[in-house]
């Protein structure tokens, strides 16, 4: 016991005297936590709060072109500027380009009697099919002009695919009221009163978003949620950089064959630094927790909501980090040069971090990929924190998640027990 103890303070010392390691481990977890989760939260408020700056053309010769313009208001999604003054297109995107404008909508000449022309032709077949009236009296349809939207490049597909969806509603309406006139003309002749039209066209069924959560909770999970516990795991496997380089001074300057001259072993020394680096990211785990809670609502981000398991965040925390201690010392078993440590582990920790969901959500990965997911580490933590934080379970409905973890924790072991034997280090 006391030579263990010996050597955690050694590897305390050693640890203290490497600054960039010691930057990498917390000073860019910490920059990185912040920043995302600021990004990430700057574009839910503009998709959820802020409105989008629009153009719009209006063209149209009748009513309907104003009536979409006034539907598209309501949605409360765009902030509209009318440039019914502008005809070319050029002169459009000048105009975009100079108001930051990310929208432009275009409504054609004759959009008023293509809705009418689709509303009389609906009406006709509808009339027909219950035998009121023959299809004889049926308009022909007018050769329809679409609506141009102008996007700026700008925007992801995601973006614009909710825009042009919004704006398919508000055009689907504009269209449906026209038809319910137009019904209600044919068989009574004459308007529909205001209040009926508005009972038929604006009867619509409410929609409760509830998320789905083991404990019960209908909190909806905020930017901070999604994005500490990914960029904490982040941090705890960038020890790599520090233990695996470590490591590789050791095997260089000859320390593992003193080491074999003495009454002690080898294990000692690995299980120390096993100690000292599952402290370390325990301590990461704890400062950017800690910065979510208190100083994220400060920075005007959403705070963080611990779970109400604290000890099952505090086992998954433990599990992660001898995790990523594990490879840490695997990559470092294995390389020849510091740098080979530092590149390899570098450039690993990202890709397994794509791999996990980190980066991209797993859910929007391609079927091809789903195995390497599963042989990621990082995705099996991702998925331990996101079962307590976001859906608020317990340390029992995560056990598939650190088991997993657990096996991959032995395999790198024994990989790394596996090299130091044939490289006759232990």
């Amino acid at each position: 016991m006391t030579r263990l103890w010996a050597t955690i303070v050694k590897d305390i010392r050693i640890l203290l005297r490497d600054k960039v390691g010691l930057i990498m481990m917390f000073a860019m977890p910490i920059i990185l936590v912040i920043v995302i989760t600021s990004v990430q939260n700057s574009t839910f408020e503009l998709v959820n709060d802020n409105k989008i700056a629009c153009l719009v053309c209006n063209k149209d010769k009748g009513n309907a072109g104003g009536q979409l313009t006034v539907l598209l208001e309501k949605t409360g999604m765009f902030r509209l500027t009318a440039v019914n003054s502008i005809s070319g297109t050029d002169e459009i995107k000048k105009v975009m380009q100079a108001r930051d404008a990310l929208v432009t909508i275009i409504i054609p000449e004759n959009f008023s009697s293509q809705v009418l022309s689709r509303a009389k032709n609906i009406t006709a077949n509808a009339l027909k099919g219950l035998g009121v009236q023959d299809g004889s009296s049926s308009s022909s349809l007018i050769g329809p002009d679409s609506l141009v939207m102008l996007y700026h490049p700008v925007l992801q597909q995601s973006f614009r695919l909710s825009i042009e969806g919004a704006i398919r509603s508000a055009v689907q309406l504009v269209q449906n009221k026209q038809i319910v006139r137009s019904l209600y003309y044919s068989l009574h002749e004459k308007d529909i009163p205001d209040t009926l039209e508005n009972e038929i066209v604006n009867n619509e069924i409410p929609i409760s978003e509830l998320p789905v959560s083991r404990s019960g909770s209908r909190n909806i999970p905020n930017a901070s949620q999604h994005n500490v516990p990914a960029w904490t795991i982040f941090a705890m496997f960038f020890v790599v950089i520090s233990l695996g380089s470590s490591l590789v001074r050791e095997k260089l300057n000859g320390s593992f064959l003193r080491l074999k001259t003495l009454p002690t072993s080898y294990i000692v020394a690995l299980l120390s630094r096993m100690i000292t680096y599952v402290a370390v990211t325990t301590l990461q785990a704890a400062v950017i927790f800690s910065i979510g809670v208190w100083l994220f609502p400060v920075m005007g981000l959403p705070r963080l909501e611990l779970p109400a398991d604290l000890t099952g965040l505090l086992l998954v925390t433990l599990v992660c980090g001898i995790c990523a201690a594990s490879f840490a010392i695997c990559v470092g078993v294995f390389a020849q040069t510091q740098e080979q440590a530092n590149g390899f582990g570098a450039a690993s920790i990202v890709i397994l971090a794509a791999l996990g969901g980190l980066l991209v959500p797993s859910f929007a990965m391609p079927a091809s990929f789903k195995m390497f997911i599963q042989l990621s580490p990082l995705h099996w933590c991702l998925e331990a924190y996101y079962g307590l934080f976001l859906e608020g379970g317990k340390l029992g409905d995560i056990l598939a998640n650190i088991l997993s973890l657990l096996i991959i924790t032995a395999l790198l072991q024994i990989i790394a027990l596996a090299g130091l034997k044939r490289k006759n280090l232990i």
